[in-house]
């Protein structure tokens, strides 16, 4: 059965980036706790392709943003719904967090699930 896995894009304050990282490691931490494969988290650096669209076309991060990819793998969908349930019931996941004050705007993120096609 191929892996699965989540996919996140979102643009996020430049000047919180380091606030993000921290709720992001914590997200991994949360994640992992229970079940999930891998989780990572990763800023852009190079959004200058030539030979197709970034993901800097695709977001339209505002001036003083940063992209983030991001991915948790899981061994089948039914698993990630079985995860992410339980992770959705953690307490320790939004603990702490103003909801109203993010380093990023939880309305521009993007988010899907697919079935992995290769994996080497």
């Amino acid at each position: 059965m191929p892996t699965y896995v989540d996919g996140y894009v979102l643009p996020v304050k430049t000047r919180r980036l380091a606030q993000y990282r921290a709720m992001a490691a914590r997200a991994a931490r949360i994640w992992k706790k229970h079940g999930a494969l891998s989780y990572c988290e990763a800023a852009a650096e190079d959004m200058s392709a030539k030979f197709c669209p970034s993901f800097a076309k695709l977001v339209k991060p505002k001036r003083g943003e940063t992209i983030v990819l991001a991915f948790v793998t899981f061994k089948s969908r039914a698993h990630r719904d079985k995860v992410n349930a339980a992770v959705m019931q953690d307490p320790e996941l939004c603990a702490g967090l103003d909801m109203k004050n993010l380093p990023f705007d939880p309305r521009r993120m993007s988010y899907g699930g697919f079935s992995a096609l290769v994996e080497a």
